[in-house]
């Protein structure tokens, strides 16, 4: 008799079937499971989905990456600007020097 698979084993075979884009047909066969078997076990993690997994946890953190770069590469473009560009019309008003 075969034993049961462990959470972590099917967990990873409805993850590649779902990602990998080969026919689940194959995953199963790859697995050495049933295709039904596999296709139960898709159905039950849409229907249960567990805690967020570490996929979902690095696509937070891409995501946060992302929004972070692009806020750096706006501050760097501000800083690339030639220094007189960033000053603005009334520091120079206040500065100027009246002639008597």
């Amino acid at each position: 008799m075969a034993s049961k698979p462990t959470p972590a084993f099917r967990a990873d075979a409805v993850r590649v079937a779902l990602t990998s884009g080969l026919p689940r047909k194959q995953v199963a066969a790859d697995f050495g499971v049933g295709f039904s078997t596999l296709s139960r076990w898709i159905q039950q993690d849409r229907r249960n989905p567990e805690k967020p997994t570490a996929q979902s946890d690095l696509e937070r953190e891409i995501a946060e990456l992302r929004k972070e770069n692009r806020m750096l590469r706006e501050e760097r473009e501000v800083l690339k600007r030639p220094p007189s560009s960033l000053r603005s019309e009334a520091n120079e008003v206040r500065f100027h020097r009246k002639e008597r």
